[in-house]
């Protein structure tokens, strides 16, 4: 069954339209929904977060109807927004605390083995004690994953969980997202092809609030087949030079063309068209 099920779904703010007709599904494993930036990612999250309401389509999630059962869906999904907003004075463990409370775990005892459960699966048992204004920018984005785990949810959201963190972080949390995936639904947002690849069973692409992709990694990849292809000078739709010196062209190849395994990003882009020139040069 699909945790969570999009159909045709509009979102306006004022003139301009952020979700325009949007349907996907996503179930259990990790879906990644990979965009350029302004594509209406996060403002799809936090309509499956239930912050925001829809103008017009439906919504199903973990069965219900968030119109009219808002409350049943909140207490069986966690939610990491883009901004978590923390409370930086807190430690760790007063944070999570503190969100524990607010998702109702009112059992002071039953509360705080809970929080020191989240915070173990999340590897900051060590620094619980610490104020969040000393921890590292990897180590806040933790301590959000530990507030979105609370209470075993089903439904697990991360808008961009992986933005601005160095390679080594990005790792870490690759490996800690796939484990939270092998039991529970998780949608993520992203604009890094290198996420979906090492992540997701599923991808969704969109621009402009508009599905234009749904399937797998490898289906994403094999969009690019036979359209990607490597010469001595500048003749894709793309084009970029390699360490190689060689460019790497996306488009209509060439006859006799030599052609190149084409990867997720290739048909990422391939499938943004016009409004992926510009993205390399």
């Amino acid at each position: 069954m699909n945790t969570v099920v999009v159909t045709n779904v509009v979102k306006s703010y004022g003139r301009h339209r952020a979700l325009d007709g949007l349907s996907f599904t996503a179930g259990p494993g990790v879906t990644g929904l990979l965009g350029p930036n302004g594509a209406g990612k996060t403002t799809l999250i936090r309509m499956l977060a239930t912050v925001l309401a829809a103008d017009s389509g439906t919504l199903r999630l973990l069965g219900r109807d968030p119109s009219a059962e808002r409350l049943q869906i909140r207490r069986r999904l966690g939610y990491l927004p883009q901004e978590p907003g923390f409370h930086r004075a807190f430690t760790v463990f007063e944070f999570v605390d503190y969100v524990a409370i607010l998702k109702e775990i009112v059992d002071r005892r039953a509360r705080h083995d809970e929080v020191r459960r989240v915070i173990a699966e999340v590897g900051l048992a060590e620094v619980s004690g610490k104020r969040i204004r000393a921890l590292s920018g990897g180590m806040r984005r933790r301590v959000g994953i530990a507030q979105a785990l609370l209470g075993e949810p089903e439904l697990v959201l991360l808008d961009e969980p992986t933005a601005g963190l160095d390679p080594e972080q990005r790792l870490r949390f690759r490996e800690l997202i796939s484990r939270i995936g092998e039991n529970r639904t998780v949608v993520l947002s992203t604009h890094q092809t290198e996420d979906v690849a090492a992540l997701c069973g599923r991808v969704v692409v969109f621009d402009g609030g508009r599905c234009m992709f749904e399937g797998t990694p490898e289906e994403l990849r094999r969009v690019a087949e036979g359209q990607v292809w490597l010469s001595a000078e500048r003749s894709g739709v793309l084009s970029w030079r390699t360490g190689e010196g060689l460019f790497r062209n996306i488009g209509q190849a060439p006859d006799a063309a030599r052609l190149a395994e084409p990867t997720i990003e290739d048909g990422y882009l391939l499938l943004l068209g016009d409004a992926a020139v510009g993205v390399r040069s």
